[in-house]
């Protein structure tokens, strides 16, 4: 890539900046004022690269028009304001997420684009190891109960959840999602957004959908006890709900659920798998051929993404373990016996596979 992104300017440089982003897989854009010049970055597989330094001028162009397209307050610099967007490049519609916050040399923007291609993946082509994706396969078919997806933002839970959706969409099901936003539409399922404004959350909008006849529940993520039990509860009332935690394992995605209050006497028999997820780099082709001199440290080693998972099966010795409030290290105990494997172990195999490298895994476990 050899654009000069620093000669140019207003609706040139974001027009620029979309095409270059669509093509290369870029999941975020930020654009950060200092007090002689701007930082202009993007995330590309998850790392942040720099991309250029570009004038004030160039950045006050180019903030009106991020603030046009996306119907903020042009002349509202001093509290934060979020809007979306959309862009067509390379034949599909992109949506862009726009955040700003002030800062001390001026406002900071953060795009989100919301690409189709990056976020509606099947099942597998997500990289998950055969044996974890016959189960999480299964699961979906099941005709109750509850599965989380845990990670850190930017780990690619809502990519999997949608996978996960794809596999049973037109099989006779009833699919409702409660989303915070809508990310990407999915044809054949009712997908709905929280609204704060109208006092419309996970919470209540769990409640109402409940109401709808649903086979199949996405909630977007669990945050609090109300919108936790519910879900709990719906799984136990014949529905396959899934949903989201932030938390860096699954084993520790039990004891979230319990610190947040939720009965273990509902959450053992309500809960059937825990997914933890985050993302490695790929390496390219030609860095996987033996003696390739490759440097683990350098960006151009990388050619993708990957998921790098665990996956908790919640099994009859678990569920008693939950109700026993037993600690996540008797509870990781148990899952080893019955085969579970770590991030960092299953990682060990992608790089003896040559999938990925062990710096990568290394970034992402720590």
């Amino acid at each position: 890539m050899n654009i000069d992104f620093a000669s140019l300017d207003g609706e040139k440089l974001l027009t620029t900046l979309q095409e270059e982003c669509t093509r290369n897989g870029v999941s975020d854009i930020h654009i950060s004022p200092e007090k002689n010049d701007v930082r202009l970055e993007w995330r590309l597989h998850g790392v942040l690269l720099p991309l250029a330094r570009i004038t004030h001028p160039n950045f006050d162009k180019l903030v009106r028009r991020v603030k046009f397209e996306s119907k903020l307050k042009l002349n509202v610099t001093n509290i934060p304001q979020d809007g979306q967007y959309t862009f067509t490049a390379d034949g599909r519609m992109v949506n862009v997420r726009v955040a700003t916050i002030p800062s001390r040399f001026g406002e900071t923007l953060t795009l989100r684009l919301l690409d189709p291609k990056r976020g509606i993946i099947p099942l597998e082509k997500l990289g998950f190891p055969g044996d974890i994706r016959e189960q999480l396969g299964k699961l979906v078919e099941l005709p109750h109960g509850l599965i989380l997806v845990t990670g850190p933002t930017g780990s690619g839970k809502t990519t999997t959840l949608y996978a996960l959706l794809s596999t049973v969409i037109g099989k006779e099901r009833n699919i409702i999602t409660l989303e915070d936003p809508v990310e990407y539409e999915l044809a054949g399922i009712v997908q709905s957004e929280m609204d704060a404004e109208h006092d419309y959350n996970f919470a209540n909008g769990l409640r109402s959908i409940l109401r709808h006849d649903p086979d199949v529940i996405l909630v977007g993520e669990i945050r609090d006890l109300e919108t936790a039990q519910t879900a709990v509860n719906a799984a136990l009332t014949g529905h396959v709900v899934l949903s989201t935690l932030h938390t860096n394992s699954a084993i520790e995605a039990i004891q979230r659920m319990l610190s947040m209050g939720v009965s273990p006497y509902t959450l053992a028999p309500a809960l059937r798998a825990i997914l933890a997820q985050r993302l490695v780099r790929t390496v390219k082709a030609e860095c996987k051929i033996e003696g390739a001199n490759c440097d683990p440290a350098a960006n151009d080693t990388y050619d993708g993404q990957m998921c790098l998972p665990e996956l908790l099966m919640v099994t009859e010795p678990i569920r008693q373990a939950i109700l026993n409030f037993d600690s996540a290290a008797n509870i990781l105990e148990l899952a080893k016996k019955e085969g579970y494997k770590t991030m960092r172990e299953w990682g060990t195999e992608l790089v003896k596979e040559k999938r990925t490298m062990q710096m990568e895994i290394d970034r992402v476990c720590m």
